[in-house]
């Protein structure tokens, strides 16, 4: 179903940024990052979406195509971004069948609630070969083509008649840089992920790329916060407030984010993170207590997290 154009980008973006540029995906068919490739593809570009579901994966190609009359979106479904051959395989389709890659979003990515004391060693691994490795394995797959599309269309600084190129963006989380109860494993790959970026910065930087870190705060009406927060409203009104801007955020914030760092404004921009939370980190860590898993109480308790979908029960 067609989306609304104002509700997966503000309207101050310039049509045709990115006209005949694409952009390849992993967990393109997710509720964030649909939306970044919504706004990708409304301001002129084609994408190439990747999933391990095929249905969810080809349908939602056809979904975000519905934005710009005459765009090409692909859907490649089975798609494990584990493995590396198969998401070069993807790359490699994707720039055959559409001329190229010249963005790319490393987007896939695993999470539940658990302690450490029921979080085996497996599901940690399973978060750490999601997002880590998949976030290095869309990199690896990406690069050679992102390295051609920065030739092309060279980071001067002062004129771009061809457009911007060349540009990676990886969609990570902020419980790592204050601490969080529940999340070691995905504290554990989201740091890792961060720190994949900062190396395609430092070594792809001279051939023209940039690499750089979106990480969304709590946003609303999306598969995470379906999963991973309990829904009644005294929940939601005290998460609501622990955050300095008072709301939760909205995906076209993400959206906006990301066409900002593939545009000419952010040409300069290499290295970094940029944290679109409403300023949540800056408040929330170990001790937080704007949820109903309250530190240290209900680790001390020895209960299992219940209430939301995304929970382990296994244990070591």
């Amino acid at each position: 179903m067609p989306v609304p154009r104002e509700e997966f980008m503000s309207p101050i973006w310039k049509d045709g940024i990115f006209k005949d540029k694409v952009l390849f995906c992993t967990g393109g068919a997710g509720t964030i990052c649909s939306m970044q490739v919504r706004a990708f593809v409304a301001l002129g570009g084609n994408a190439c979406i990747i999933g391990r579901n095929v249905e969810k994966t080809e349908s939602g190609a056809k979904d975000i195509a519905t934005v710009r009359p005459g765009s090409k979106v692909i859907g490649l479904g089975n798609v494990d971004v584990r493995d590396g051959q198969a998401l070069k395989a993807a790359a490699d389709k994707c720039a055959e069948e559409l001329g190229g890659i010249d963005f790319a979003i490393a987007g896939a990515a695993g999470n539940f609630l658990a302690p450490m004391s029921q979080l085996s060693t497996n599901a940690f691994k399973s978060v750490m070969d999601i997002d880590a490795l998949g976030s290095y394995n869309t990199a690896k797959a990406c690069l050679p083509y992102l390295v051609e599309s920065a030739k092309k269309h060279k980071n001067s600084g002062k004129s771009y008649p061809t457009g911007t190129g060349g540009r990676m963006i990886f969609i990570s989380a902020s419980f790592h840089y204050v601490g969080r109860a529940l999340q070691a494993h995905v504290m554990a790959a989201k740091a890792a992920v961060d720190q994949i970026s900062n190396a395609v910065a430092i070594e792809y930087g001279p051939y023209g790329i940039t690499s750089n870190v979106i990480t969304p705060g709590p946003i609303a009406k999306t598969e995470g916060m379906e999963r991973l927060s309990r829904s009644d409203p005294e929940t939601v009104e005290r998460s609501k407030r622990s955050i300095p801007v008072g709301r939760w955020g909205e995906v076209k914030e993400i959206a906006d984010a990301t066409v900002f760092l593939f545009s000419e404004g952010a040409s300069y921009i290499n290295g970094t993170i940029m944290v679109v939370d409403g300023g949540q980190w800056r408040t929330s860590g170990a001790a937080d207590s704007s949820g109903p898993w309250r530190y240290p109480d209900f680790l001390l308790s020895g209960d299992e997290v219940t209430g939301v979908k995304s929970a382990r029960k296994s244990k070591l």
